[in-house]
Order: structure tokens, then sequence, then C-alpha cells
């Protein structure tokens, strides 16, 4: 479920807002988006995954709000884990045609 924004790091650019399935976010005249619609997060992580600063933090446990900080995560080094493990970070450029060898002929 979606957790934690951080203000700080965000740019106010709303694309959470525009990818969210589920209207999690409103969007806020000159200032980040808020969160105001939690219960409604669907843990699809396509917030996290677009946003361009890694201003989001998903948490895996879809059933249960943590009410995690953003000095939590920004500790527990969370911010972008989503994207890293898919390997749309940057730090994980060198991965991403992995499966280019295991792609059947056309």
């Amino acid at each position: 479920m979606i957790e934690v924004l951080d203000t700080d790091t965000c740019t106010d650019c709303n694309l959470c807002v525009q990818v969210c399935p589920t209207n999690v976010f409103e969007a806020v005249p000159d200032g980040p988006p808020l969160i105001l619609r939690q219960a409604s997060c669907q843990t699809c992580f396509m917030c996290e995954l677009y946003c361009p600063v890694d201003a989001l933090y998903v948490d895996p446990d879809a059933e249960a709000v943590h009410e995690l900080t953003v000095e939590g995560v920004r500790a527990d080094n969370l911010f972008g884990s989503y994207r890293k493990a898919i390997g749309w970070h940057k730090e994980t450029r060198d991965r991403r045609y992995i499966d280019d060898h295991f792609r059947l002929p056309q």
C-alpha cells in the first residue's frame, strides 16, 4: 500500500496522479500531490515506478497501513527500491536487456 511521499524530493510533476489506476492522489496547485485515498491503493507500484525522483514508497503489504515515515524509509534506503528491483533505475541500467538472450526467434 502507498505509504510515503517525500515532499522535499518531489518535483510536483504529478506523474503519480496521472498513472494511479485507483485515484489515490490529489493534485495540488503549486505543491506536491497529496495521498488522499490510501485505502484505495491496490499496491500496483505504478506511482513508485513512474516517479522520476524516487519520492514515493509503496509497501508490498497490500493489506495494512504501516504508518511509515519519510525519515524511516530514507534510513532503510527504500525509496526507489521497486524501480531498482525491476531494472528501471539508473543503478540497474546494465540489466535492462538481460532477457534479450531468451527471446524466441520471430
